[in-house]
């Protein structure tokens, strides 16, 4: 074993192991000694312009994310490249250690392998191979959508696309709800630094893969850009939540392999779940049961996650497949994602696959998974909020209670909003809600002017307030403060 010792371009000093590199799909990658960074060798160095593009990376764009107010935050998010390396005539880069969690553990079939999306995206990796511990819940495969969602939308604010944006390039931890975008080397600078790729099927945007035929400087040809990521987050959070694709059903176009996957891919591309046109949906007969219930859209339809997420689906897989300018952007996803948390219910089920499930504004909530109906009494919580001091409109937000949920000031505060930018103060909980002696109350921790509108009195820190049908509290009387409204179900 030989230990390199060496400098990178900017002078400071850099180490690797000079023995048995993983190999990627176009570098070499070594390991430091302490394995807190690994350094990658481009098999085949980079064009003048590619070694611009990694110039910038490094350099330009880096600190534009990284050593900004809120900087932090993106390191976890990014695997993104620090520093250049020459060595030997190859050029390469410095980049972070995958984080542990990112890891399978020990005691799985799976051990020590990264945690590639593609082990949670189908549903015969996740039922077949991936052990219970390892599964996570619909709330940590909510988070790791908000995630990824989040992340997109840095990098497109930066002037930036992806262009391979795939399950293979981010890597998901869904017993912690963490994820990771890597393989930022071949970002695409529109305008500036063209794609060296097109994409990973499964993921490649209709209008690239219709078009993959023509020669490269075809002005008909289209190419990664920010809305072919937007195709690419969308499959991603569909097929994260469902663990199906949603473009790989049972129409078949052509029997030649290539042209049809051009096909169902690129110009004919049809969602399977599209409410008009049932010709896509998935051949139950040909799929193995372990792949179910995933891949029986009448037990998991694509609505079965609230109004938001079913509007975004529905502008990315029908209104936008074919038009891109219609996909939802990075942003509307994570909208939509923090607001569909909100509407989480535990499942009474303890063994129940998921643990939690969207609440579906009926009077008998069931969980979709396990089918357990909810029994008991059920506060929701509708949120109201004013633009002109006086008329207070719906926020098309709920939040759903249960025993030990918490209320955040982003509840409280219409302007507030629990992203990057989210200040310390505001990270803690305002009050939180408990069933006690037969019935549901919230507790107020820290908000001083909170007052009980149905009774005109002021509930006072510390104190609480039964929730009942039709109860009005005023979180807060500042312009931007919010109204919140009762509604109880009951269940028996």
């Amino acid at each position: 074993m030989t230990t390199i010792k060496t400098k990178a371009k900017d002078g400071t000093p850099v180490e690797f192991v000079y023995k048995d590199p993983m190999q990627g799909g176009v570098k070499d990658v070594y390991f430091a000694p302490d394995k807190s960074y690994v350094v990658a060798f481009f098999r085949k160095n980079p064009d003048i312009a590619g070694q611009e593009r990694i110039e910038k990376l490094v350099g330009q764009y880096r600190k534009g994310i990284f050593e900004q107010a809120g900087g932090e935050y993106w390191k976890k998010l990014f695997c993104w490249p620090e520093k250049i390396v020459e060595y030997d005539g190859k050029i390469g880069m410095t980049v972070p250690a995958y984080q542990s969690h990112f890891f399978f553990g020990k005691q799985t079939s799976l051990a020590g392998a990264e945690k590639e999306g593609k082990w949670f995206a189908s549903a015969k990796n996740f039922n077949r191979f991936v052990p219970a511990e390892e599964k996570g819940t619909l709330l940590s495969y909510l988070r790791i959508c908000l995630l990824l969602s989040r992340a997109v939308r840095r990098l497109h604010a930066a002037g930036l696309a992806h262009s391979d944006l795939s399950y293979k390039n981010c890597l998901v931890d869904p017993s912690g709800g963490n994820a990771c975008i890597i393989d930022i080397d071949g970002l695409v600078v529109p305008g500036l630094y063209p794609p060296d790729v097109v994409g990973t099927p499964d993921f490649i945007a209709p209008e690239v893969v219709s078009t993959l035929h023509l020669p490269v400087g075809d002005p008909n040809r289209k190419l990664p850009k920010r809305e072919t990521d937007q195709h690419a987050l969308s499959v991603l959070v569909y097929m994260y939540l469902f663990h199906r694709h949603p473009l790989r059903g049972r129409k078949v176009h052509d029997q030649e392999p290539d042209i049809q996957e051009r096909l169902e891919m690129g110009e004919k591309a049809l969602f399977i779940e599209h409410p008009q046109d049932k010709s896509n949906r998935p051949n139950l007969r040909e799929n193995d049961k372990v792949c179910l219930p995933w891949v029986d859209i009448n037990k998991t339809p694509y609505t079965m996650y609230g109004p938001l997420l079913k509007g975004l689906f529905e502008l990315a897989f029908i209104t936008g497949l074919h038009a891109p300018a219609q996909r939802p952007m990075a942003g509307d996803w994570e909208t939509a994602l923090v607001k569909t948390c909100d509407m989480l219910q535990p499942c009474q089920n303890s063994q129940c696959v998921k643990k939690w499930f969207v609440f579906d504004n009926t009077t008998k909530p069931t969980c979709p998974y396990c089918g357990t109906p909810y029994k008991g009494v059920l506060p929701v919580l509708d949120f109201y909020s004013t633009r002109n001091g006086k008329d207070y409109k719906p926020d098309n937000h709920r939040l759903m209670v249960y025993n030990n949920q918490y209320l955040y000031q982003w509840h409280v505060d219409r302007t507030v909003f629990p992203d990057e930018k989210l200040k310390p103060e505001h990270s803690k909980p305002v009050g939180y809600f408990a069933f006690h002696q037969g019935k549901w109350i919230f507790i107020n921790q820290t908000l001083p002017a909170m007052k009980n509108l149905s009774t005109g009195e002021v509930v006072p820190v510390g104190k609480s307030v039964d929730l009942t049908e039709g109860l009005q509290l005023l979180l807060s009387p500042e312009a931007t403060g919010r109204i919140v409204n009762v509604k109880i179900v009951k269940n028996d």
